[in-house]
């Protein structure tokens, strides 16, 4: 399936305060990539705040194939003194504003020609404040018409907040 290059605007008036709410958004039903790509950058903002409530968000977005020990391992590193690269990929969020992001809350999404190369399988870009390219979800179709989250390269390093940047 060859596509031109197309963005989406998922938007959040308000950001979920529970697991139950959560799944009660509309793009919980994961019946496009777009949502699931859009509530994988959600569920890792409440990382910095609840672990077992990000954990639980992204195992759900991940459906029949949990976050392993060593996934668990990784996003943990990957958030060492590095709690705003999640809000990072909301509209508005930047260095200058400490990533502090525009209410409602919009992450735009996209794909390219190339996301669509292998059957079952969906690679979409992220747009991030604070880096120079988009980051890349794979998502994977499955029997029950989800698209579930395969693969992320959302927590990849970007430019420090002003506020904790000596040289800004």
């Amino acid at each position: 399936m060859v596509s031109s290059d197309k963005s989406v605007k998922i938007t959040f008036g308000s950001l979920p305060e529970t697991f139950e709410s959560f799944k009660a958004l509309p793009e919980s039903a994961q019946d496009t990539p777009f949502k699931t790509a859009a509530l994988t950058v959600l569920a890792f903002c409440y990382y910095p705040e609840n672990k077992d409530l990000s954990i639980q968000m992204l195992d759900f977005l991940r459906g029949p194939r949990p976050l392993s020990v060593m996934d668990k391992q990784f996003i943990a590193d990957r958030f060492r003194d590095k709690d705003y690269v999640p809000r990072s990929y909301f509209d508005g969020a930047t260095p200058e504003n400490n990533y502090q992001p525009s209410v409602p809350y919009t992450i735009t999404v996209s794909e390219n020609p190339y996301s669509y190369q292998n059957e079952g399988y969906a690679t979409l870009y992220v747009t991030s404040g604070g880096a120079d390219s988009p980051r890349s979800v794979q998502l994977r179709l499955a029997k029950d018409g989800k698209w579930y989250l395969w693969e992320q390269y959302l927590l990849a390093d970007i430019r420090k907040p002003e506020s904790e940047n000596p040289w800004a």
